[in-house]
């Protein structure tokens, strides 16, 4: 399988004192459906307005879709689709008016324009409001058009900004069903961030993780999960002492971390580590007052990777997209 996007040695610099991405490698194979998560201010932002050329590129190289970013970003523009994270559908406008629009903008010869937009409304199950002015819209049937319109182009990379964002469980699971369709069924590439560690696990086929401008890890959701490897063990001890040191010594207890009064213990054997927590816990005079254990998940593996979890870290930041110009790269 060949790779849609290769970077290499990238870097990205503000001013003379601020890396927001440090010489970072990575891929990204055709018709796969790739996550790119980190907290915020990780550079994940900056990573990917490099690549759709919204921003300079201070070292290092990339390309999407076969074209040079730097050299040939009209020819990047072109193959690539965004949805971003805010709904920049035009309120006054109806469903297919805007299709319309964004494939002008796009420039999508005007013979095709009505084809591709009623192709774009059959997919995304917007026909019957078609002729309805946005505002009219549900957030799911606006984030289904801001798809639509990310799409109308046909790129050969979708680049997926926060899909589901605020939405509701059921629209949420409508909008995986509908990135599942465009890359199983119709072969297209996503790049995507979210902040729902469940949806990368069950999205993507490959995840990387990037913190302090730096990629940490990249791998398939399920071999990330099987590296953090045992239970996890879930304590939430009473008082206020700081119960690390003596947790890192049980036996059969790998790491230790704290977030707030809950410690998160990677464990080998829960049945053997247990009762040993529960006699050093007691003998120091304070009380385990809640206890579970799980199999590792995403957010584990995220929280071992960068130190605090994702919910803690992400959401409400900038967007990458916030300041998007369709015709011209900025820096």
């Amino acid at each position: 399988m060949s790779n849609i996007v290769e970077a290499e040695g990238l870097t990205k610099l503000y001013g003379e004192k601020v890396t927001a991405v440090d010489n970072i490698s990575f891929t990204v194979k055709d018709g796969e459906v790739f996550g790119f998560l980190g907290p915020n201010g990780a550079g994940k932002s900056t990573t990917i307005k490099m690549l759709t050329t919204l921003a300079s590129i201070t070292s290092g190289k990339a390309s999407v879709a076969g074209f040079d970013v730097v050299k040939d970003p009209s020819a990047v523009r072109r193959s690539i689709g965004i949805v971003p994270q805010e709904l920049t559908a035009d309120d006054e406008l109806k469903g297919t008016e805007n299709l319309v629009l964004a494939a002008r903008l796009h420039h999508v010869s005007g013979s095709e324009i009505r084809a591709k937009s009623k192709e774009m409304l059959k997919l995304f199950d917007l026909e019957d409001a078609s002729e309805r002015r946005v505002r009219t819209y549900s957030g799911g049937m606006r984030r289904r058009l801001q798809m639509a319109m990310g799409l109308v182009h046909s790129p050969k990379i979708l680049f997926l900004d926060e899909p589901t964002l605020g939405l509701d469980i059921q629209t949420r699971t409508k909008v995986w069903q509908y990135i599942h369709l465009l890359n199983k069924e119709h072969g297209l590439t996503v790049f995507m961030t979210t902040h729902y560690l469940e949806e990368a696990d069950g999205l993507c086929d490959r995840i990387a993780i990037i913190d302090h401008g730096i990629i940490k890890v990249s791998d398939t959701p399920s071999r990330l999960k099987e590296q953090f490897g045992g239970e996890v063990l879930t304590l939430t001890i009473s008082g206020d002492e700081d119960l690390t040191d003596f947790l890192r010594t049980v036996p059969d207890v790998g790491d230790v971390t704290l977030v707030g009064r809950v410690f998160k213990l990677k464990v080998t054997k829960t049945e053997n580590a247990l009762p040993v927590i529960i006699e050093g816990v007691t003998r120091r005079g304070l009380k385990v007052t809640d206890i579970s254990s799980s199999r590792p998940k995403l957010d584990d593996v995220f929280l071992e990777v960068t130190g605090r979890s994702m919910r803690g870290g992400e959401g409400g930041g900038e967007s990458w997209v916030q300041n998007m110009n369709m015709g011209r790269s900025t820096s």
